[in-house]
């Protein structure tokens, strides 16, 4: 059999305590002087927010921040941080956050080279070629979460507000030049905040895992990293400052989206409709939707799925896995359905429409048709 396969991996990344120190040094590194730090509204006056612009200032670089960002980021977010970024005469982004955050700084940090509309550069075939790379800023990436994994990824996820459709955007070079993970900037997160980011990352490895396409590099890493979330994303959730739990969660959360070149499936298909129309938490709608998107892809994934249990120590087959998967919800208080969200079920055709759009759906295990996935998304209620 002949096998052939595309593959790259990512970049630079500081991971330990204190490393936010090494900011301005980061920037520096990437030719920055005069950096805009893009936040969401919600971190702009936080502690390690404040204290990651003093680092900045300390070293000549200004302390200048947008964070006009919404959860879900949209169009008109990244037009404002497009705005700012001109008006002060910046030369480089530093993404600073959880995946909104991440994703508009990003985003704008591509977006301040092109002429062309942000939707040109939708992750469709090769429209990424569309983009004058040479205006691509600089970027520095610093996750506050772990769980989207955005800091060592090549796309963004951006909210149309018109179509209320979420789109992944793609270059290349959204890929950040630096990457700095410090677990102390994650110690303290609300428990809630933990679960869904964690469940997020969890989600990754494991649609990563179960895709159905070549790339065995990518599968080993989805499997340690489900291991990782298995052993420390309790702890972590418990015990808010266990620095340890908080470190190793911030590596898992850049290895699901690592091992997600690979593929990712229906748990997204569905989430990012559901997070588009109703505003949900990414990463917590991935909890709810996980146990019938595994049900859904049982015939494909069975003999995937014993595999991974073995490895992760847990008895009982693809039966044993779904169990885990069900205890751990219940552990992390996720909610059982999308009810249970506040979402009533009088959308399912308008979702199941937006989920087959999704590139998400393409690395299902099992075709996702209209039909069946109306019946997945009834499953979720």
């Amino acid at each position: 059999m002949n096998i052939t396969a595309n593959w790259s991996y990512p970049t630079a990344v500081k991971l330990g305590r204190g490393r936010i120190k090494e900011l301005a040094e980061a920037c520096k590194s990437l030719g920055m002087k005069k950096p805009l730090l893009v936040t969401d509204r919600g971190l702009a006056n936080m502690a390690i927010t404040l204290g990651a612009l003093e680092v900045l200032e300390a070293a000549g670089l200004g302390r200048a921040i947008f964070a006009d960002v919404d959860p879900n980021p949209n169009e008109k977010n990244l037009e404002a941080g497009i705005q700012a970024y001109r008006d002060g005469g910046h030369d480089g982004v530093v993404a600073f956050g959880g995946g909104s955050g991440l994703d508009l700084g990003k985003c704008v940090a591509f977006m301040v080279g092109q002429t062309r509309p942000v939707w040109d550069f939708e992750d469709v075939g090769d429209w990424w070629t569309r983009a004058n790379s040479d205006g691509i800023a600089p970027i520095v990436a610093v996750p506050t979460t772990a769980g989207t994994g955005s800091e060592v990824g090549r796309a963004s996820v951006i909210t149309n507000s018109q179509t209320h459709v979420k789109k992944i955007i793609f270059h290349p070079k959204f890929l950040p030049g630096v990457v700095i993970c410090d677990p102390e900037l994650t110690m303290g997160m609300p428990k809630v905040i933990t679960a869904g980011t964690g469940m997020d990352a969890f989600a990754h490895c494991l649609e990563a895992y179960c895709s159905p396409f070549f790339h065995p590099m990518s599968q080993g890493i989805a499997l340690e990293g489900m291991r990782l979330v298995k052993e420390f994303l309790p702890r972590a959730y418990h015990e808010s400052n266990d620095l340890e739990a908080r470190t190793n969660m911030m590596a898992a959360a850049a290895m699901g989206a690592v091992a997600f070149q690979k593929g990712l499936g229906a748990i997204h298909a569905l989430s990012h409709p559901i997070g588009a129309v109703y505003n949900t938490h990414h990463g917590m709608t991935n909890a709810v939707v996980m146990p019938p998107v595994l049900r859904f892809n049982r015939s494909a994934i069975e003999a995937k799925i014993e595999r991974a249990a073995a490895y992760l120590g847990i008895s009982g087959g693809f039966d044993g896995f779904y169990d885990y998967v069900l205890s751990l919800r219940a552990e992390l208080h996720v909610p059982q359905t999308l009810s249970a969200m506040g979402i009533e079920p009088d959308r399912i055709d308008e979702l199941a429409a937006m989920a087959l759009e999704d590139p998400s759906c393409g690395g299902n295990p099992v075709a996702m048709t209209l039909e069946n996935t109306k019946q997945l998304f009834r499953d979720c209620f």
